[in-house]
């Protein structure tokens, strides 16, 4: 019984898109729920996962529906005395909304769409991409502090996931989401810029606990797996090979999933078990010190000015984010 939140990143064109896509359809076909979140600001999860380019168009971007989600999510937080005072690090207190997996909520109404699978359906959500209105007003992580926020409220729930296609390369760590996750993995191409990467993740991660597995992606030989085996040692869980069933939905034309080659199938199902292992290793309340420090430091770098509030006061210092805390909390409307 687990509720697993699990990263996907990379350098752009390692193919980090296409295993989190992948990955979705496993867990769909296997009959789990799934919030399915392109965070990633070039936004090609969707058609990854079938849409066409008008349904993928037609998406509704989460940075846009911000005042809502900021609205609901405070429910009745008496640390935070306005949607306007949220920004994207505020942790939950007692009086917030929670979100989970399965729910229906006014975020989903507003932001998610459901895509169909085989197997079953998931619930899309998107940051939106970067527009030419954007262009010298906007930095583009600001489109992302929805997502960060919306999984700063999520708890657990019975055997559900929630999978992030994050932005690439190092510029994951420009908030504190990298460290909202379970698992993260890592897609790396067997080439030097491919495990660069990796080498940055690996030191901004480790001083904050982030579980953190190698997926060896375009793999053609076995001096490939050898080089990526040298680069990153026991981090490489598995690799990927050549695929003419991701050639096929590329092409907008993909068979059915239980036509996904074997050697694939087996590393999407590592992944999950990997994935799930780590549920068991969770520290509930590292997970909310972590949230409140990327809150703070948030707070005292811009937040403060910006809002013209002492963001640190919303720090509800006898709140921990955990599985047993849904009845101190607002219910959903």
């Amino acid at each position: 019984m687990v509720n697993m939140k699990i990263a996907f990143v990379g350098k752009g064109g390692s193919g980090k898109t296409t295993l989190s896509s992948l990955f979705i359809r496993h867990l769909a076909a296997a009959g789990a729920p799934v919030v399915a979140i392109d965070a990633d600001i070039n936004q090609h999860l969707g058609p990854a996962l079938g849409l066409d380019e008008a349904e993928a168009t037609a998406l509704p971007a989460m940075g846009e529906r911000l005042p809502l989600i900021k609205d609901h999510l405070r429910g009745t937080n008496p640390r935070i005395h306005s949607a306007a005072e949220m920004i994207k690090t505020t942790p939950p207190g007692e009086g917030s909304r929670l979100v989970r997996v399965r729910e229906p909520n006014p975020v989903y109404d507003a932001c998610a769409r459901p895509v169909e699978l085989d197997g079953g359906a998931v619930r899309l959500m998107v940051t939106g991409p970067f527009t030419d209105a954007d262009l010298g007003v906007a930095c583009y992580h600001s489109k992302t502090g929805a997502v960060e926020l919306f999984l700063n409220h999520l708890v657990d729930g019975p055997d559900e996931y929630v999978v992030v296609d994050m932005t690439a390369g190092s510029d994951s760590f420009a908030s504190g989401m990298f460290t909202r996750f379970d698992m993260t993995f890592l897609v790396a191409e067997p080439t030097r810029k491919g495990v660069s990467v990796y080498r940055q993740y690996k030191e901004y991660a480790r001083d904050f606990g982030v579980a953190l597995k190698v997926v060896g992606n375009k793999i053609q030989e076995q001096d490939d797996i050898d080089f990526l085996r040298a680069e990153v040692g026991d981090d490489l869980l598995v690799t990927v090979g050549r695929s003419d069933w991701v050639r096929a939905m590329e092409k907008g034309r993909p068979p059915r999933f239980d036509l996904l080659e074997e050697a694939n199938a087996r590393a999407l199902h590592t992944l999950r078990t990997t994935a799930d292992a780590t549920y068991e290793r969770r520290d509930r309340e590292r997970y909310t010190r972590q949230m409140v420090h990327f809150h703070l430091k948030n707070a005292e770098a811009w937040g403060n000015e910006r809002t013209g509030a002492d963001l640190a006061a919303q720090v509800d210092p006898s709140f921990v984010l955990g599985e047993d805390v849904g009845a101190d909390v607002t219910a959903p409307v």
